[in-house]
């Protein structure tokens, strides 16, 4: 057998001076338009935006009465991917129905 190792004391030292931030949120809204059907909107509401039908007609009324309605607050990556896909399946159903994200200011 070989010799016998030390038994050695490392200290290690894990000051981390950097703060974790929460990350920017970002509104995600629908805009009115003269052509996208208000049923199609409430079904964008519940598939993309996980909205009961309750909440989504409410939000759909927002969006025909006062010109826009908000969908919800998610992180960036998120917002920008539920824009997306809303600009997909109207293209997909011939609506030209917009919908924008801009940073959360609350």
């Amino acid at each position: 057998m070989g010799p016998a190792i030390p038994d050695i004391e490392e200290q290690t030292s894990s000051e981390s001076h950097d703060q974790v931030r929460e990350p920017s949120m970002y509104r995600v809204l629908l805009h009115n338009d003269d052509y996208t059907t208000m049923e199609f909107v409430v079904q964008v509401l519940v598939t993309v935006f996980n909205k009961g039908i309750k909440n989504a007609t409410e939000i759909m009324l927002n969006v025909h009465r006062q010109g826009v309605g908000l969908c919800g607050v998610y992180t960036f990556e998120v917002a920008e991917t539920k824009v997306e896909t809303v600009h997909a399946l109207a293209r997909e159903h011939g609506f030209p129905l917009k919908c924008s994200m801009e940073e959360d200011e609350s």
